[in-house]
């Protein structure tokens, strides 16, 4: 039975994840930093993937187990809505922290449990509101912490390559979650069914996409 280790999994997107992924029969391992709170009917971890201790912790525990697919969806949108003469530059490091450093940081702790296993995919969480070539404006930190991703998930392809490992960099699409908000153009079942569709058919021939959830591929 494949396994899969979703961060993010208490809520919104993560949550559909999880349960998507139990519904196909995988192992699902979900990831948060208060499992108990969550109401999660699968196995749970308690991780807030900014600490590197809790890093370590999850790295312990899971020891030498397969991880067919690290799913790192974790993260934080600290400035919706805000301008230029409102931005937190204390908040934007917090971005940048959890968007970015530590789903890196995971993914090395963890690239030896995923080059364990049979799929060996490593996927993040990042969105079109990264793609310079979309001429963005506003947003600074939440942009520009998933932009930083977008460019360590293209540098850490090579290294976990001779690991067998693929590297999945996704635009979840506008959903409707509390970060996307009720407008947004689709609910969250659309989204992950795509993204899943997506997951399904990725290769090493595929790493370091930047694909949407409908399997289009973004500008940088």
């Amino acid at each position: 039975m494949p396994t899969v280790l979703v961060t993010g999994a208490n809520r919104g997107i993560g949550r559909e994840i999880v349960t998507q992924y139990m519904a196909d029969g995988w192992d699902v391992i979900a990831a948060c930093r208060d499992p108990d709170g969550a109401g999660l009917d699968c196995e749970t971890l308690a991780l807030d993937v900014a600490d590197p201790d809790d890093v370590e912790a999850a790295k312990r525990t899971l020891g030498d187990r397969p991880v067919d697919l690290l799913w790192n969806n974790a993260g934080i949108y600290p400035d919706k809505g805000q301008g230029l003469d409102t931005l937190s530059y204390a908040r934007w490091l917090e971005a940048m922290h959890v968007n970015c450093l530590a789903p890196v940081r995971l993914a090395a702790a963890l690239s030896g449990n995923v080059a364990a296993s049979d799929r060996r995919i490593m996927a993040f969480t990042s969105t079109m509101m990264a793609s310079i070539g979309r001429d963005p404006s506003g947003a600074y930190a939440y942009r520009s912490s998933k932009a930083a991703l977008n460019m360590a998930v293209t540098c850490l392809k090579h290294d976990v390559r001779p690991l067998g490992i693929a590297c999945c960099l996704i635009h979840p699409g506008w959903v409707r979650t509390d970060m996307g908000g009720e407008a947004a153009a689709i609910d969250v079942a659309t989204s992950v069914t795509g993204m899943k569709r997506v997951l399904d058919g990725f290769t090493m021939e595929h790493t370091g996409r930047f694909l949407s959830y409908d399997g289009s591929e973004f500008p940088w």
